[in-house]
């Protein structure tokens, strides 16, 4: 006990020792005591020690405590002691006032450098780590906690090196996928961050987690503690999903046919929430939408991307995520990732594209989203995230999509413009952003206008037929030229950028826009000057934009304008600028770092206003155009002549390939017709063949059956060898009636032999009764003793028994003969019903002779087998109605000879009963000295009363 007051600082006498000294004692206890108790007592005192001692206990104690878990499994208590003592050995999740009472020397990186270092000791010995998989299995909550908390540490500080070990630990992952089904929520919410540690940058270990249902319990999980109204493990949950589903496209596939995404509909149903969004909320939510962009991100594959696109549309995810992108109340941090997230929901997919044109802000009157978001793209008070979010989703909303674009430019049109001004369309929000003060503004509204010509020559056309009014008084402009006028005003490098790209887009592969601008006689010498100059680093990129405009307006140039063309473009390049430098300005563009950026990625993503120069489909163009821009500049007239042949024979080529690409597609559609019309006819066909089949084998059958009435019909001419044959054909059926009627004949002679019974047994009876009144008499001389009149009275009541009894049965005899005569009334009129059968037979034989003679005068097969089948029909419903009736009949006498048999088995077993209780009358009889005759006795005097009987009527 004083070494322990030692050990835990109490008061002893002499000098105190050291730490390393007390940790030392501390682990030779472990290593040497015999006892459990002992060795618990000294691990629990090297666990208070270790957060104070960290160094000590991890040098010193490690070994002993990993040799506590191998061999002390049956005791819990030691093993959660162990377990807790390599956690704070190992992490450095330090509490604030920990870190204050540790040494000074221990700075933050010094921890995290222990960490690793213990970890890495630990690991040294890969069954290590598969102890602690054991442990992890076992269900007390002192041995799995720690164990769960020590496995999270070792992941933190070495997370591959960990991976691996489990990885290839039998059933390694599966065993810490049982955390989630833990009842305790401290254990499961543990697990769920050790799996977040587990699943990190390892593909394999996270199809594992996927495939052992993990998405099925987290999603559970979210459900239960209230999906974004949920706490801190909700997010731990979101967490851990995004793990599993980012960059894994396996597992992406897996979510999205496990029917996942449905699930997820629940999580935005937010509405106008007016009571406030907590910060947990906010959180949480975020982390739901970064999740569906995960699903629909522009870097996977494009065909997961779509079948997940479809599927958020057909569940009603993309309502659900409008409906927040159009409430009120809704933060603006959450408000702008739900503008990202339905950006990347609808992008390249016509479906939720044309969904996405038709929703509607609540608003009076209605105004369509798109035009609502425009709004706040060009409001320079609205925060620069929201402003770029919105950009991303409108640029998501004309990708690949050129009704959208159509209707876009529709709106700048002079026939469509609303005269009246009550509503502002997409294209004036455009024009006014393009136009207006602020510079981001005018980037926004150009990148926006450049996306809705993007690959459509036929809208570059249109756009420019666009007119717009300056001011009062003066005729109005083209949108190209107001746009070339505000280029060489010198506004900002921004707004200039954004017009740049604006008219790069424009100009490039539409001939048409190059000859408008060439058209204007200032456009080339402003370009020209502008690249000849030499400005500092923020003009250099003007400058390469410049550069490239010009050079588009050489490449796609139709030498439709005298002035302008080629040649002298690049006369007119080499005399003031010259091509070496062109070049070397041209190469501007994409040696810039905004310019690399912004080819990473669709989305826009500049930390600050100043740095949004580039657009991301703009890098492609400019990759597109950069070659053959610098090679279209060093080509002589001849070349560019004979360039211009090739063009036009490629054109005319290119014309052709169009024509025969046009009759091919409509060949494709016929063929396509043509099949499915060859397919419905072969089923068509099948469907024909097998009633052929089916109508031949029915001929057939008529034909064999034809056949068969044709030998028989022509044996037998006469009516009764017909009837004989109507009578053969019912085979069975008559026969049974035979046999029916010969057993009702036996039934009938059986009941009159127990009738013949029944009168002898009525004469016994007769008898008796006299006996009894004679022995009324005579009993009167015996009641003098009292055991002759206790015999008597006993006789007395078994002779009272005895008539109750005989009349019962009289009763029942009676019964029984009215029974028999409503059977013998039955049996009388079945003759009449077989007569009535012969009748119809003879009916049948008749049509069957009418059917001979016409079977003669048949002409033709075919009619002849129509007329066969039509004279079979009627003779097998003849044939049928007499078996049903002689059926019926066989029913009834069925059910009559049967209740015939059981009324002769009551009545035999009445006779025996009464044979039995007479015979046993007689003996009484006898034991009281009354003279009984024998049955012979009394057979043999009814014959001979019959005979006197006989004689007399015989007399008379």
């Amino acid at each position: 006990m004083n070494f322990l007051r030692g050990v835990m600082g109490g008061p002893s006498a002499g000098p105190q020792p050291s730490g390393a000294d007390t940790i030392q004692k501390l682990c030779d206890r472990v290593a040497s005591s015999t006892l459990l108790d002992d060795r618990r007592d000294a691990v629990r005192a090297l666990k208070a020690l270790s957060k104070k001692y960290r160094l000590e206990v991890g040098i010193q104690a490690m070994e002993h405590l990993v040799h506590v878990l191998q061999t002390d499994r049956s005791d819990s208590e030691i093993i959660g002691y162990a377990l807790d003592t390599l956690y704070n050995v190992i992490s450095n999740d330090l509490e604030e006032e920990e870190q204050d009472d540790s040494e000074e020397e221990n700075s933050p990186k010094q921890g995290d450098d222990l960490g690793s270092q213990f970890t890495e000791i630990f690991i040294k010995q890969p069954e290590n780590v598969t102890l602690l998989l054991t442990l992890v299995e076992e269900f007390d909550f002192h041995v799995r906690w720690p164990g769960v908390k020590l496995l999270t540490s070792l992941l933190k500080q070495q997370g591959p090196q960990v991976q691996q070990i489990i990885l290839v630990s039998p059933m390694g992952v599966s065993r810490l996928m049982d955390l989630l089904a833990d009842s305790r929520e401290v254990i499961r919410n543990d697990g769920v961050l050790l799996l977040q540690q587990l699943t990190k940058s390892n593909a394999a270990i996270q199809k594992i987690v996927a495939f052992e249902n993990a998405f099925e319990r987290l999603l559970d999980i979210v459900t239960e503690e209230g999906n974004s109204d949920g706490g801190i493990v909700v997010e731990d949950c979101l967490l851990l999903l995004q793990n599993l589903l980012k960059n894994n496209n396996s597992n992406q596939n897996f979510f999205k046919e496990g029917s996942y995404i449905q699930r997820m509909k629940p999580w935005f149903e937010v509405g106008d929430d007016n009571c406030g969004w907590s910060a947990q909320k906010v959180t949480n939510l975020h982390l739901m939408l970064q999740l569906v962009r995960v699903l629909v991100s522009p870097t996977n594959p494009p065909g997961a991307t779509t079948s997940c696109q479809k599927a958020m549309f057909h569940c009603g995810l993309l309502q659900q995520l409008c409906t927040i992108l159009m409430a009120t109340g809704v933060p603006a941090d959450i408000l702008t990732e739900t503008i990202n997230t339905v950006s990347e929901v609808i992008r390249g997919c016509q479906m939720n594209q044309d969904y996405f044109a038709s929703v509607n802000a609540p608003s009076n009157p209605p105004r369509p989203a798109i035009v609502v978001l425009l709004m706040s793209m060009v409001n320079e008070r609205q925060p620069f995230v929201l402003r770029c979010a919105v950009l991303y989703c409108f640029q998501c909303f004309l990708y690949k999509n050129h009704k959208g674009q159509g209707e876009i430019v529709s709106t700048l049109l002079p026939s469509t413009i609303d005269a009246t001004g009550s509503s502002v369309s997409a294209g004036q929000l455009l024009c006014g952003g393009l136009f207006s003060t602020d510079s981001l503004s005018n980037w926004c509204a150009a990148v926006a206008l450049a996306h809705a010509l993007q690959e459509n020559a036929a809208l570059k056309e249109q756009l420019l037929r666009v007119q717009l009014a300056t001011s009062i008084g003066n005729p109005p402009v083209s949108l190209l030229q107001q746009c070339t006028n505000i280029l060489s005003q010198g506004s900002k490098v921004q707004t200039r950028v954004g017009l740049l790209m604006l008219l790069c887009t424009w100009l490039s592969n539409c001939s048409i826009a190059v000859t408008h601008f060439l058209h204007n006689p200032a456009n080339v010498p402003f370009l020209t000057g502008q690249i000849a100059e030499n400005l500092g680093e923020e003009e250099q990129l003007v400058q390469g934009l410049c550069a490239l405009l010009l050079g588009i307006s050489i490449y796609y140039n139709d030498n439709s304008l005298e002035n302008y063309r080629k040649e002298k473009l690049k006369q007119l390049i080499e005399k003031r600028i010259g091509r070496e430098n062109f070049v070397e300005k041209l190469g501007f563009i994409s040696k810039h770092e905004l310019y690399s950026r912004a080819a990473q990625k669709p989305q826009p993503g500049f930390s600050s206003p100043e740095h949004m120069m580039f657009d991301h489909e703009f890098t492609k163009l400019v990759k597109e155009l950069e070659g053959v821009i610098s090679k279209a500049i060093y080509k002589s007239s001849e070349e560019d002549k004979k360039e211009e042949e090739v063009k036009k024979t490629l054109e005319q080529h290119d014309n052709i390939v169009t024509h025969y690409k046009k009759v091919i597609r409509e060949q494709d559609q016929e063929l396509e017709e043509l099949k499915q019309q060859v397919s419905t006819l072969k089923s068509q066909n099948e469907q024909l063949q097998v009633t052929v089949t089916q109508q031949v084998s029915q001929i057939q059958q008529h034909k064999d059956q034809y056949n068969l009435l044709k030998v028989q019909l022509g044996k037998d001419t006469q009516h009764h060898n017909s009837h004989g044959d109507t009578l053969q054909m019912n085979g069975i059926q008559l026969e049974e009636v035979s046999k029916l009627r010969e057993e009702l004949e036996d039934w009938r002679n059986r009941h009159e032999q127990l009738q013949g019974q029944l009168k002898e047994k009525d004469a016994v009876i007769e008898n008796l009764k006299s006996l009894q009144v004679e022995m009324g008499t005579e009993q009167s001389s015996q009641l003098s003793s009292s055991r002759g009149m206790e015999h008597s009275a006993e006789l007395q009541k078994e002779l009272e028994l005895l008539r109750t009894q005989i009349q019962l049965q009289a009763a029942e005899i009676s019964k029984l003969q009215t029974e028999n005569q409503k059977l013998q009334a039955t049996n009388t009129a079945i003759d009449p019903a077989l007569g009535a059968s012969g009748a119809v037979a003879s009916r049948s034989s008749e049509k069957e002779g009418r059917l001979l003679q016409e079977l003669g005068e048949l002409q033709s097969e075919v009619k002849a087998l129509s007329e066969e089948k039509a004279s079979l029909q009627q003779q097998l419903d003849s044939s049928s109605s007499t078996v049903a009736i002689l059926q019926d009949e066989k029913s009834k006498l069925q059910q009559e000879v049967a209740e015939a048999k059981k009324e002769q088995d009551d009545l035999l077993v009445l006779l025996a009963d009464q044979d039995q209780k007479l015979s046993a009358l007689r003996s009484k009889l006898k034991d009281l000295g009354m003279p009984v005759e024998d049955e012979d006795d009394i057979e043999s005097g009814d014959q001979a009363d019959e005979d006197e009987d006989g004689d007399e009527e015989e007399q008379d």
